[in-house]
């Protein structure tokens, strides 16, 4: 059985909104503060992941990264332009754009409840696709890159409160890596 990770960029006050400053908010671009070390390579650790599971995506979080990602080349680029990757849309992708994606056919959720019965689904930005989510209590991970500031604006990861438990947490150049569950596991 799979999982859904929602992997994102934070600030210290929750905020998640415009960390590369690509929508033009007067607070955006605070993870790009830091330089390429804070959100170069596989700082999510998402490792084979990029090889079993799949990506999801909101349109415009795939819009962006769809220019972003195909022309670079390093070897997480790679990992990430072979990825297969699933787009919440009601609009046709453009045929060549970012090789492997395709558009979710049906309602998330339901498609979310039977992918992850087989493989791990990993939520990449794409805050309305969190949002519903969340409110289907599908989220089963999240592991967040805390950058060290907080901005005081933009849409948070958490609107109400959540109670999650801490699996890890490391430095991940200039911020820290933290991997909560959304349910306490036994084993």
């Amino acid at each position: 059985m799979g999982r859904l990770i929602v992997v994102q960029y934070i600030t210290l006050d929750g905020v998640v909104e415009d960390p590369d400053g690509s929508d033009g908010t007067p607070f955006g671009g605070w993870a790009m503060r830091f330089g390429p070390e804070g959100v170069a390579g596989d700082k999510f650790r998402l490792g084979d992941m990029l090889e079993t599971g799949v990506l999801l995506f909101g349109r415009r979080t795939w819009d962006h990264f769809a220019e972003l990602w195909p022309p670079r080349d390093t070897p997480f680029a790679q990992a990430m332009n072979r990825a297969e990757k699933a787009v919440a849309t009601s609009r046709p992708l453009p045929a060549a754009a970012w090789t492997n994606s395709r558009a979710i056919a049906g309602p998330l959720t339901d498609w979310v409840a039977a992918t992850i019965a087989t493989r791990d689904v990993v939520v990449i930005g794409s805050g309305s696709v969190v949002g519903e989510l969340q409110a289907s209590d599908l989220v089963d991970e999240y592991r967040l890159i805390a950058f060290p500031l907080a901005v005081a604006a933009g849409r948070r990861l958490f609107p109400d409160p959540q109670q999650l438990e801490l699996v890890s947490s490391e430095m991940v150049g200039p911020a820290s890596l933290t991997v909560h569950r959304t349910r306490t596991t036994t084993g």
